[in-house]
C-alpha cells in the first residue's frame, strides 16, 4: 500500500486514511473485501501500529469500513442508503418559546400498558455500561470518603472530580484549570448556569436548528428569545448565517453542540470550531458549548471541543459522563472562562449542590485505566446500531424519506416527504404502543413537521426491529 502523500494540516493517522478512502473510492479495495491488517498499514507506512488503529477508526467513523471481531477491518457496503435531511431554513429572527413543555410531550407517565420508546436519549440498554464496575467505584468512594456523608460540600465540586474532569479535557484538545472547573448536577444544569450568567430575560439566544428541545424548555424558563440558525446535517451549523445574525440581531449568546449535535448528530469540522471561536470573540459574544457526546467519537482529533481554540474566555464549555461512562451518576461540569467567578456564585445562591462520594466514584471511573477501550466498545455498539435502523428505515419508511448518518450517538434524524405530518404519526403510534420524538419539539418555529427524531438508548431486540418497521408502515397511511 502506498504511504499518501504528508498533509502538513492533517494529522498523520488522518492522511493515511485519507490515503485508504482514495483507494476503497478507486475500488483498488472493493465493498466486503479484507484490509490490509493494523500490522501491515503500520509497516507499509513506517508508523506505529497505534498510529494505523487510529487511521482505521478515522475511516470506521465515516463509515468507509467496518471491524470484524477477530478477523479485521473490511470494506462496507458502497450501498449509500437515504440521502441525508436538507439543511434547515429556519426565519432570520428571533422568536419568543412558547409551548408545552417539550420534555414531557414526549413523556409516557400516562400511557396504560408496555411500550416500545424511540423518544428519550437517556441510556437504558444495560449493554452499554458495566455496572459491577460503577457500583464498585460507589462502594469505594463511599468507603473512603464516609464522612462527607455528614458534612457540606464546596459549592464548586471536589477536588478530585475537577483534577479528572482537566484531564480527560485534554483528549478535547483544551488545557483546564481544575480550580476554574464547577461541578453541576447535570449537562443541561451546567448549560443554565452559564446562560444565567451572560443573559438577562429577553435576550437573543442563537443555537442550531433544529435543536435539543431540552435547550428549548431551559430558553423558555429564562424568558429568552430563540433565534434559529440554518444546520447542515453532516457539517454543522452554518457559518455565514451566524455571521449574518450577528450584523443583523442583538446575539447575546450561541449555545451549541458543534459535536454529534443533538438530533441531527452533525460534526462540525475543527477548521469551522476555530472560525466559529474567532468569529464570536470579535463580536464579544461567548460561545455556550455542550461536549457531552464528544467521547463518542474514537480520535481526539474528532473529539476536538471549540474550546480548544478559545484564547480570550469567550468559550463556556460544559459536558458530563451521563451518555458515554453511567446515566446513574448524572453529574455535570463546566469551565465558563471570564464568567468563572459568576457562574461559581450562580451555583451558590441557587443552592445547587451535588454529593461528594459520588463525586468522587465518577473522578475513580474517569481515571480508571480502561476508559478508552470502554469508550471504543460503546461507540461501536452505536454505529452498528444506527446503521442497522437506517436500513429498516429505507426498506420500510415512505419513497423519497431522508435520514441522518451521523459517525456515533443515540439518534437519528428523519425527514419525510412535506406532505406527512409527524404529531399525526405520533398519535397513532402511540396508540399502538411505540414513541418517538415528533419534529416539532425541535424548533421554536413551525417548522419540521414533517420530521421525526428515533432514539436509539433503549434496549435493541427484535420488539424494536419489529416497532421500528410499523412506524414506517403507519407513516404511509399519515399524508
Amino acid at each position: 500500500m502506498p504511504s499518501h502523500s504528508p498533509d502538513p494540516s492533517q494529522p498523520l493517522y488522518a492522511q493515511i486514511a485519507q490515503g485508504i478512502s482514495q483507494l476503497i473510492d478507486g475500488q483498488v479495495f472493493k465493498a466486503g473485501k479484507r484490509l490490509p491488517s493494523v500490522r501491515e498499514v503500520a509497516a507499509q507506512n513506517t508508523v506505529s501500529v497505534s498510529t494505523a488503529v487510529q487511521a482505521y477508526r478515522w475511516l470506521e467513523e465515516r463509515n468507509l469500513i467496518t471491524a470484524k471481531p477477530k478477523s479485521g477491518y473490511y470494506v462496507a457496503s458502497r450501498n449509500k442508503g437515504p440521502a441525508l435531511p436538507a439543511t434547515s431554513r429556519p426565519p432570520k429572527y428571533s422568536l419568543q418559546v412558547d409551548s408545552q413543555n417539550r420534555s414531557e410531550q414526549i413523556g409516557l407517565e400516562n400511557f396504560p400498558g408496555p411500550i416500545v420508546s424511540f423518544g428519550g436519549t437517556c441510556p437504558k440498554d444495560p449493554d452499554f455500561f458495566d455496572e459491577a464496575r460503577v457500583r464498585a467505584a460507589v462502594n469505594r468512594a463511599t468507603r473512603e470518603h464516609r464522612f462527607s456523608l455528614v458534612a457540606y460540600t464546596d459549592s464548586s465540586g471536589t477536588p478530585a472530580l475537577k483534577e479528572s474532569v482537566s484531564r480527560r479535557a485534554l483528549h478535547l484538545g483544551c488545557r483546564l484549570q481544575p480550580d476554574n472547573i464547577v461541578i453541576a448536577s447535570s449537562c443541561i444544569n451546567a448549560v443554565s448556569l452559564c446562560l444565567r450568567a451572560v443573559t438577562k430575560p429577553g435576550d437573543v439566544v442563537a443555537l442550531e436548528s433544529p435543536t435539543h428541545f431540552g435547550f428549548l424548555d431551559l430558553i423558555e424558563s429564562l424568558n429568552l428569545r430563540a433565534l434559529e440558525i440554518p444546520t447542515h446535517p453532516k457539517d454543522g451549523m452554518s457559518l455565514s448565517a451566524l455571521q449574518l445574525a450577528l450584523d443583523t440581531q442583538p446575539v447575546k449568546a450561541v449555545l451549541s453542540v458543534p459535536t454529534l449535535s443533538n438530533p441531527l448528530g452533525a460534526v462540525m469540522k475543527n477548521s469551522d470550531k476555530k472560525a466559529l471561536v474567532q468569529m464570536l470573540t470579535k463580536h464579544q459574544v461567548p460561545l455556550i458549548e455542550d461536549v457531552v457526546f464528544n467521547d463518542l467519537l474514537a480520535s481526539d482529533e474528532r473529539r476536538k471541543a471549540a474550546k480548544a481554540y478559545d484564547v480570550d474566555g469567550w468559550v463556556m464549555v460544559c459536558g458530563s459522563f451521563s451518555k458515554t461512562l453511567t446515566p446513574g451518576v448524572r453529574m455535570g461540569w463546566c469551565e465558563a472562562g471570564r464568567w468563572k467567578d459568576s457562574v461559581m456564585r450562580l451555583k451558590s445562591v441557587h443552592g445547587i449542590q451535588t454529593t461528594d462520594v459520588l463525586e468522587h466514584a465518577l473522578a475513580d471511573l474517569l481515571t480508571q485505566s480502561n476508559y478508552e477501550a470502554r469508550m471504543r466498545r460503546l461507540s461501536g455498539f452505536l454505529r452498528e446500531r444506527l446503521e442497522e435502523a437506517r436500513n429498516i428505515i429505507s426498506e420500510c419508511f415512505p419513497s423519497g424519506t431522508r435520514v441522518s448518518r451521523p459517525a456515533s450517538g443515540y439518534t437519528l434524524w428523519v425527514e419525510l416527504p412535506e406532505a406527512f405530518n409527524t404529531m399525526e404519526l405520533f398519535k397513532q403510534c402511540m396508540a399502538q404502543g411505540i414513541s418517538f420524538g415528533p419534529g416539532a419539539l425541535f424548533t421554536a418555529t413551525d417548522r419540521f413537521d414533517h420530521c421525526l427524531r428515533l432514539s436509539f438508548a433503549g434496549t435493541w431486540t427484535d420488539v424494536e426491529r419489529q416497532a421500528l418497521r410499523k412506524i414506517g408502515e403507519i407513516s404511509k397511511g399519515v399524508a
